[in-house]
């Protein structure tokens, strides 16, 4: 495990779980300027390399609309609900 990684992403985010196999999901969320709000996900495996980032856009009901893979392949915007 890369201890200096770990500790900069547990810096870096807000909460975090552990994973099975080791990894870990990091995640943290930013309110939107006019409603919402914002999650950006980490993934990493045991030795804290990133696995994946995604960006997730909740509605005022908490409800996911919205979901960005941006690693490890940009798959641009997905709309999942009006």
């Amino acid at each position: 495990m890369n201890t200096i990684k770990r500790k900069q992403n547990e810096a870096e985010f807000e909460h975090w779980e552990e994973l099975s196999e080791g990894g870990r999901k990091y995640w943290f969320d930013v309110k939107g300027k006019v409603s919402g709000f914002a999650r950006y996900i980490k993934e990493v495996n045991c030795e804290e390399e990133t696995v994946s980032f995604i960006q997730e856009i909740y509605n005022n009901e908490g409800e996911l609309t919205d979901r960005h893979e941006k690693y490890p392949i940009d798959k641009g915007h997905q709309k999942l609900k009006s």
